[in-house]
C-alpha cells in the first residue's frame, strides 16, 4: 500500500480514531473526573504525589514528555495537561518538559498532516487563514513565531500545529519557532500550576481570597496579562491587514 493513497491515509485515520477512543475509554474507567476537580481528593494526595515524584523523578519526567508528545499527537487541548505538569514538576522542569515535548509533538503532527492529510488541510482551513498565510510567506519563522506567542489569536494549539501545511514551512523554522513562541505563555501557565500545589500545602480550606491573595497564583495571572498585552501590540503590527 503505497503511503499517499487515498486508502492508506483512510487507515491511518482509523488508528487515529481507535488509539484516541482507547485512551478515553482507559480515562473514564479507571478515574473519576469529579475527583480531580476536588480539592479535598487533590490535597489528600499531594504527598503521595511527590513523594513519588521525589522517588522516579527521571521516569517520571521522561514518562511527562512522551506524554505530552503523544496529547500533541492525538489532537488534545493542552491547558489542563499544562497545569498539572506544573502542579507536579514546579516551574522550571515543568516548563522544560512542556516546550520540548510540545515542540516535538507538534513537529511530528505538523509532518504527519503534510505527509498524508494535505489535500484535507487545503480544503478545510485554506480559505479560512488567506490572510494569515500571507503573512507568513512574508517571514515564516518570525510570523509564526509571533502567531505561536499571541496564542494563535485564539485558534485551538492542535490547529496551530498543522496550519504551516498551507505555507509548506521548513522543519528547522517550524521547531525554532514554536520552541520560541510558545516559551512565554507556556511558562506562565506552569508557574500557574506550580502555585495551586503551594497553595494546598499553605491552606487547610480553599477560598477565593486565599487564592487571590497568594504570589504563586497572582504573579503568573498578571504575567499572562502582561503576555495579552505584548501579543496584542504585536498583533497590531505584524498582523495589521
Amino acid at each position: 500500500m503505497k503511503l499517499e493513497s487515498p486508502n492508506f491515509k483512510i487507515y491511518l485515520a482509523g488508528v487515529y480514531l481507535i488509539v484516541l477512543i482507547l485512551a478515553i475509554y482507559f480515562l473514564l474507567s479507571n478515574f473519576d473526573i469529579k475527583d480531580f476537580t476536588s480539592y479535598e481528593f487533590i490535597k489528600e494526595n499531594r504527598e503521595t504525589i511527590l513523594k513519588y515524584k521525589d522517588n522516579n523523578i527521571l521516569l517520571l519526567v521522561i514518562s511527562f514528555f512522551v506524554i505530552t508528545i503523544f496529547l500533541n499527537l492525538l489532537l488534545c487541548p493542552m491547558l489542563l495537561p499544562t497545569l498539572v505538569i506544573g502542579f507536579i514538576f514546579g516551574k522550571w522542569i515543568g516548563t522544560l518538559i512542556l516546550i520540548f515535548g510540545n515542540t516535538l509533538g507538534g513537529f511530528l503532527l505538523y509532518r504527519l498532516a503534510k505527509t498524508f492529510f494535505n489535500d484535507f488541510i487545503e480544503k478545510k482551513f485554506r480559505k479560512r487563514f488567506t490572510t494569515l498565510i500571507s503573512f507568513f510567506k512574508r517571514n515564516e519563522t518570525l510570523y509564526f513565531m509571533c502567531f505561536r506567542f499571541i496564542g494563535g489569536g485564539g485558534t485551538p494549539f492542535p490547529v496551530q500545529n498543522i496550519l504551516p501545511v498551507l505555507f509548506n514551512m521548513s522543519s528547522k523554522n517550524y521547531i525554532v519557532a514554536t520552541l520560541l513562541g510558545i516559551l512565554p505563555t507556556t511558562f506562565v501557565t506552569v508557574a500557574l500550576g506550580s502555585g495551586i500545589e503551594k497553595i494546598i500545602d499553605q491552606n487547610e480550606n480553599l477560598s477565593f481570597l486565599s487564592v487571590v491573595k497568594s504570589p504563586e497564583i497572582y504573579i503568573p495571572i498578571v504575567g499572562f496579562f502582561i503576555i495579552l498585552f505584548v501579543a496584542f501590540i504585536i498583533n497590531k503590527i505584524y498582523f495589521k491587514k
